[in-house]
């Protein structure tokens, strides 16, 4: 049931985000749900089962992480050797010449996954012993470039052009917690625990916040592994 709830919610989500439009700088929007929908259907599928205690949020995909693979962080290595997921990934409609798709024959490492995954992956060697009680989301499905190549982040986008976007995604995140029915919702980053704050707070839930694996973080660059495993503690979550 939990996992065609959430098949369901992608497609809507992707049909919305993918009929909205983004002005300059903005001049390339990838949509992972669309591309490398073959890959996140089978990780909702595989991994999407019944309920989890805790799930954690990410902002938005990544250049070489899930805009290859359909997964959130997923970086492409241990998306297909510790998950276990692979299949065919599309081409966007418009591809950015230095940021091109070839799906798990990316040869780029997603930082900010190898870091989130690979500690994951340490902790639970078998990666469904980590997915019974977790679930990682995102909470925008695309990826915003500029001419230059450069991430541009949601936060980022026009108040006028975000709030569609924010409106859909905030509705697929609500139908997703209340379908995986976690105690604990954890942001990844600041963008991602204010996301949760503001939809879910006075609710029960514990919100929390995590340490961005990005290397744009001189912070994260310090030992991520390390301080997460800290702060997941403090969380009671470790």
């Amino acid at each position: 049931m939990a996992v065609r709830v959430l098949i369901e919610a992608a497609k809507v989500l992707s049909q919305k985000v993918g009929d909205l439009s983004f002005s300059e700088p903005v001049t390339h929007v990838y949509n992972p749900l669309d591309h490398a929908w073959r890959s996140h259907r089978q990780y909702l599928s595989k991994y999407g089962k019944g309920s989890k205690r805790v799930v954690f949020l990410g902002m938005n995909p990544g250049p070489w992480g899930m805009s290859q693979t359909g997964v959130p962080f997923g970086e492409v290595g241990l998306v297909k050797d510790w998950m276990g997921i692979e299949a065919r990934v599309d081409k966007p409609d418009l591809e950015h010449p230095k940021r091109p798709i070839d799906g798990f024959e990316c040869q780029r490492s997603e930082v900010s996954g190898q870091r989130l995954w690979g500690y994951f992956s340490q902790r639970f060697p078998q990666a469904e012993d980590f997915f019974e009680d977790h679930f990682v989301l995102n909470h925008c499905p695309l990826v915003f470039m500029e001419e230059s190549g450069r991430n541009r982040t949601p936060d980022k986008i026009p108040a006028s052009e975000a709030e569609p976007l924010f409106d859909a995604c905030d509705e697929h995140l609500k139908t997703c917690i209340s379908t995986l029915k976690p105690e604990h919702l954890v942001g990844v980053g600041a963008y991602a625990t204010k996301r949760l704050k503001a939809l879910f707070d006075q609710q029960g839930y514990g919100i929390h916040s995590l340490l961005h694996p990005s290397p744009a973080s001189p912070v994260a660059n310090r030992g991520w592994a390390t301080q997460a495993h800290r702060q997941l503690e403090a969380m009671g979550l470790a």
